[in-house]
């Protein structure tokens, strides 16, 4: 397998594989970006609970964004999370203004990539808190399962359940080309493209 170093980042990497016989190329691209996507562990926050909320369609006095935004917003965190969970981190703010990332105070096995992300944008003086769930997974699990496997600590009244996505890589894309092997041109090169969310790096 070969890099192309040329257009590779921390985020993106374009990877070319040959020979194969002719199409084991689309084959093998299938089977890979299936694994790519749905096999490997990742990070994501599995539930939430907001001081003052008791489900996700409640309006929170003092904040622009209502819990389903909220809960949104926090979809969007990108996480690393070492060894094994659950984990816990939270965010709390007095002071009217913006909720980021980067108010969060975490447990020291989590890591935030996108500090950046807005979480809240508070109206007035008031105190905000919320608590944020971290686990791995694999692939993508859907909040109906989440409640179903839940425990007597994630079923606690104004526990919001979220659909995590664990997979670390966001994007898979393939594609196949004729290439050479000595006076042979009916062989397949396959042309890899893998995004990432920043948790790992597309090697």
């Amino acid at each position: 397998m070969e890099k192309d170093t040329a257009v590779s980042t921390d985020r993106y990497g374009r990877f070319f594989i040959e020979p194969f016989e002719r199409g084991f190329g689309t084959t093998v691209g299938n089977s890979l970006r299936r694994v790519l996507l749905s096999s490997l562990e990742g990070s994501a926050v599995t539930s939430i609970k907001v001081s003052g909320v008791d489900h996700e369609f409640t309006s929170i006095r003092g904040v622009m964004e209502d819990a389903t935004d909220i809960v949104l917003n926090v979809k969007s965190l990108v996480i690393r999370l070492q060894g094994h969970g659950p984990k816990t981190m939270k965010v709390s703010a007095g002071k009217a203004g913006v909720v980021t990332a980067a108010n969060i105070v975490a447990d020291p096995a989590i890591e935030v990539i996108n500090k950046d992300t807005v979480l809240a944008t508070l109206t007035e003086d008031i105190n905000f808190e919320m608590e944020m769930v971290v686990e791995n997974g694999r692939g993508y699990v859907p909040v109906s399962d989440r409640i179903a496997d839940a425990d007597r600590f994630e079923q606690e009244i104004g526990r919001i359940h979220l659909d995590a996505v664990y997979s670390p890589v966001t994007r898979v894309r393939y594609m196949t080309e004729n290439t050479r092997v000595g006076q042979r041109t009916n062989y397949d090169k396959l042309i890899l493209e893998i995004w990432t969310n920043g948790t790992i790096t597309p090697e």
